[in-house]
């Protein structure tokens, strides 16, 4: 006879809990509700269930001070987190403390079973290998991720596991897609977040001048090292050193990092003195790292060495339900320097920029906002006030009220070619289909049979492109 098992759902919403109770409960499952976070922590040390499920927004103390209380108690319970409104701070925590999983509460319809049966075969392990992994608590920091898309919710996860350790971490993606911010935000949670975070960029430094930037120099190294140079290495020494576009850096350097990585020891230029350095490297690369190693432009034992963990950021395109978010946020950012109040995004700016395919993506968000709100002469910014890059000023008519007077198509076709062609990255079939079907669902505010009858396709054709598309899923919910 199977073990029963019993699951703690902790949740200010009664409906909320007879939903879970329905959903969870079985012949091999039984399921305690709670309402409050006090009797959630109370029921938890009495019973002992293999699983708790919360909500963060919890009183009197939230959620997230519920799982640090839990896992004090039994450091290896299983602590699902649930909210509808995730905070980049909050799944950080969350996964830094110890959390199985945080998900987004309109998610659980979908995938609470799947959530559920990962977290009990855990368990289940756990129990069966007896092992206790002790987390580290550090301060907490402010960081300036934001996302609220589920890629983003994954990169989120992924630097709370991370930064409870020393492990190397490659983050890669795009040019412009955040790749510095996830580096702090490792530190940030890190144990290592009262030292120093330095970062360098290896594609801005001279080939020549590189090593003497992460090592330093002795004075007379070379010509014009008129005095002793300190390197990063050595400033960095119990912190975090961020190597941005690593793949850049000559053959040279890399053997003197992999030395630092192997035994923690280097020399400075023109120097015989063994040092001895802790540093925590945090790299970046928009390259494929695999391809410069067959091609012997990239040491194979480098890159394993700071391959331990790989972080990927999507590029902005793939994450349109950021965009409106990061307007916001940037706007705000933009009204707290220049002290006044933040301009406002009409809904058909916020449109257009989430029409557009952004292949600078954050960085480029950030910049032509910073432009909209130097040449804006209102508190609102208007689709024309938007100076977007390579897509004409005709596309932003397109996504603002979905007519093309002032653009025949066959014109409109070439505008996007011409967007294809300068940004190999964009893939022009599918982000046209998730485009139709997002504005098409927008249009007949979320109703599928009129949203497939207006695409001219099939209810079950319209389903299956939003099971594809899962930034489309989470507009249509």
């Amino acid at each position: 006879m199977a073990r029963q098992q019993t699951i703690l759902v902790v949740d200010r919403d009664s409906d909320f809990l007879e939903w879970a109770k329905n959903q969870l409960h079985g012949k091999d499952c039984r399921v305690l509700i709670e309402e409050s976070a006090d009797a959630g922590y109370r029921t938890f040390c009495m019973e002992e269930p293999e699983l708790v499920i919360a909500e963060t927004n919890l009183h009197p103390f939230t959620g997230v001070e519920l799982l640090a209380r839990i896992r004090k108690h039994s450091p290896n319970a299983m602590v699902v987190l649930m909210s509808a409104f995730g905070t980049t701070q909050s799944v950080i925590e969350a996964m830094k403390m110890g959390a199985f999983d945080f998900v987004r509460k309109e998610q659980l319809p979908f995938n609470l079973k799947v959530v559920t049966d990962a977290a009990l075969q855990a368990a289940a392990e756990l129990r069966a290998a007896n092992t206790f992994k002790p987390q580290l608590t550090v301060e907490q920091h402010r960081d300036e991720i934001v996302g609220r898309s589920e890629a983003m919710q994954q990169v989120f996860k992924m630097v709370g596991r991370v930064a409870g350790s020393d492990a190397a971490v490659m983050v890669t993606g795009e040019s412009g897609s955040g790749k510095e911010l996830v580096a702090v935000a490792i530190h940030n949670y890190s144990a290592r977040s009262h030292k120093n975070f330095l970062a360098i960029n290896c594609a801005a430094i001279p080939d020549n001048l590189l090593e003497s930037e992460l090592f330093g120099h002795e004075k007379g190294a070379f010509t014009g090292a008129t005095t002793q140079r300190i390197g990063r290495f050595e400033q960095c020494d119990k912190g975090t050193l961020f190597l941005d576009e690593i793949g850049e850096m000559p053959l040279q350097v890399q053997s003197k990092i992999l030395r630092v990585l192997q035994e923690g020891e280097f020399s400075r230029v023109g120097g015989n003195e063994t040092l001895r350095t802790n540093v925590r490297i945090v790299c970046a690369t928009n390259k494929n790292l695999e391809e410069e190693v067959a091609k012997k432009t990239f040491r194979e034992d480098l890159f394993y060495r700071l391959n331990v963990v790989r972080i990927h950021i999507p590029p902005l395109r793939q994450r349109v339900e950021d965009i409106r978010l990061l307007a916001e946020y940037f706007l705000q950012r933009i009204a707290n320097q220049k002290h006044t109040p933040p301009l406002k995004l009409s809904e058909e700016a916020a449109r257009v920029l989430e029409a557009y395919p952004w292949p600078g993506n954050v960085r480029e968000l950030e910049n032509t906002l910073q432009r909209a709100a130097v040449l804006s002469t209102a508190d609102i910014l208007l689709p024309k006030d938007i100076p977007l890059g390579h897509l004409e000023a005709e596309t932003q008519r397109i996504a603002a009220d979905g007519t093309t007077p002032e653009m025949p198509m066959d014109r409109a076709i070439e505008t996007l070619f011409s967007a294809a062609a300068s940004d190999p990255q964009l893939q022009l079939l599918p982000w046209l289909e998730r485009e139709f079907t997002l504005r098409a669902m927008q249009k007949t505010g979320d109703n599928q049979v009129r949203a497939a009858k207006l695409l001219g396709i099939t209810r079950a054709t319209l389903r299956k492109r939003l099971e594809r598309n899962e930034s489309v899923v989470e507009e249509a919910d």
